[in-house]
């Protein structure tokens, strides 16, 4: 049997960035996490590291060369991000379900979504996901504006409701002419 070892990783505030290594650009290539860096390393996400450390894909460091557990990071990571516990919950749901995820801040949204079995470079995304609270409201401007954004880049729209169990309720929203 053989035993996969963790990639190293380096926590650097905002991102995580891996160790030179082909597992870690095989991350990239193959399953289409982090962009790839001039110094052949990859530069994950908050969101992307924290769920590689959960499926013990990678091991993250602080800058004293420490371990840091899943906890600690995500503790770190919320205060960066205040909505990272949302985010992250969407994100590891689609991911889980096959898609993959990238950022959509030139879209003002959360993630673009790609079909299955498409990756970036190869086609468009399919969706633009806005991750929400269960008891957060929105109004109907910035639903209105969600939905142009979406509309105005040929992506439909998706709102991930997620609840206080982190449990995630999916809607697809899209014009339509009666």
């Amino acid at each position: 049997m053989v035993v996969k070892k963790e990639i190293k990783t380096l926590f650097l505030g905002e991102r995580v960035v891996t160790e030179n290594s082909d597992e870690a650009r095989n991350l990239n290539d193959k399953s289409v996490f982090g962009t790839k860096k001039k110094d052949n390393k990859v530069e994950l996400s908050l969101l992307e590291a924290a769920y590689l450390m959960e499926k013990k894909t990678i091991a993250v460091l602080d800058g004293r060369n420490k371990e840091i557990d899943l906890d600690k990071f995500i503790k770190k990571a919320r205060k960066i991000e205040p909505n990272f516990w949302t985010r992250y919950s969407v994100f590891k749901d689609l991911r889980n379900r096959g898609y993959i995820i990238k950022t959509a801040l030139k879209f003002g949204a959360d993630f673009r979504v790609y079909d299955r079995g498409i990756k970036p470079g190869d086609g468009h995304a399919k969706w633009i996901v806005y991750a929400v609270s269960e008891g957060k409201t929105m109004t109907w401007y910035d639903f209105a504006a969600k939905n142009r954004v979406a509309h105005s880049t040929k992506k439909k729209l998706m709102i991930g409701i997620v609840d206080d169990e982190g449990d995630v309720t999916y809607y697809e929203i899209r014009w339509m002419r009666p």
